[in-house]
């Protein structure tokens, strides 16, 4: 839940392409709600509600790799022809079994037993910000190890955003701010701009480039270097 939750301001990623579900729903963020994870019925209801469909990816996290609740996911989402990523901590058990690609965290026994929150919950924690980081930097929403999709809504992102452009523009001041203005927000738009774009050609670069900063600034400078 944490770490989706944060790829939407981070890398603007689609609320609409974001799916969280935890056995006993959001209730269960911050209360025990016991019974909840054995219940398999209400997992299948949930995948068929929200109509997992084959274009779906289904990522599932269960420390014993036996959690009904989770199974009954991974499941339905198989059978709705939906990609299925398995992480558990138990090896050789259902989870990893029957997901199409199986990530097996080899945590060991608890320094408390049975309580899956500290070794266990921690390594989940980091394999699914390691995979949402990854998955995000191949879409093109990092370059040059920033942030440059990152949706400015306080006063601080609004100022990592200006500093970005200043880091990869070399400009500053006046310039970056308007540009992002101009640009509606989007570093990726500002930082074409202050390479002299004009905004519908700043907008058809990342298009074309599929959304890759990189991409786009190499196509620029290929465009200006050839002769007219």
């Amino acid at each position: 839940m944490q770490d989706g939750a944060e790829l939407m301001p981070t890398f603007s990623w689609p609320g609409e392409r974001l799916l969280l579900l935890i056995a006993g729903g959001n209730e269960a963020l911050i209360h025990a709600v016991e019974g909840a994870e054995d219940d398999a019925s209400r997992a299948l209801a949930l995948i068929k509600s929200h109509k997992v469909a084959p274009n779906d990816v289904l990522v599932a996290a269960a420390a014993s790799g036996t959690t009904p609740f989770t199974l009954a996911c991974v499941r339905g989402a198989k059978n709705a022809g939906a990609l299925t990523v398995g992480i558990a901590n138990n090896r050789g058990t259902p989870l990893l079994a029957e997901s199409d690609c199986p990530i097996f965290l080899d945590t060991g026994v608890e320094p408390i037993a049975g309580s899956t929150r500290m070794k266990a919950g921690t390594a989940q924690r980091i394999t699914l910000n390691l995979l949402s980081s990854l998955v995000m930097i191949r879409l093109g929403h990092v370059y040059e190890g920033l942030m440059v999709d990152v949706q400015a809504t306080n006063k601080k992102l609004t100022q990592r955003s200006e500093n970005m452009l200043t880091h990869l523009t070399g400009r500053s001041g006046k310039d970056v701010r308007e540009a992002l203005a101009a640009a509606d927000g989007s570093v990726k738009v500002a930082v074409l701009l202050l390479y002299s774009c004009r905004p519908e050609e700043a907008k058809a670069l990342l298009e074309r480039s599929g959304g890759h900063l990189r991409v786009a600034l190499a196509e620029l400078r290929k465009s200006r270097a050839s002769p007219e």
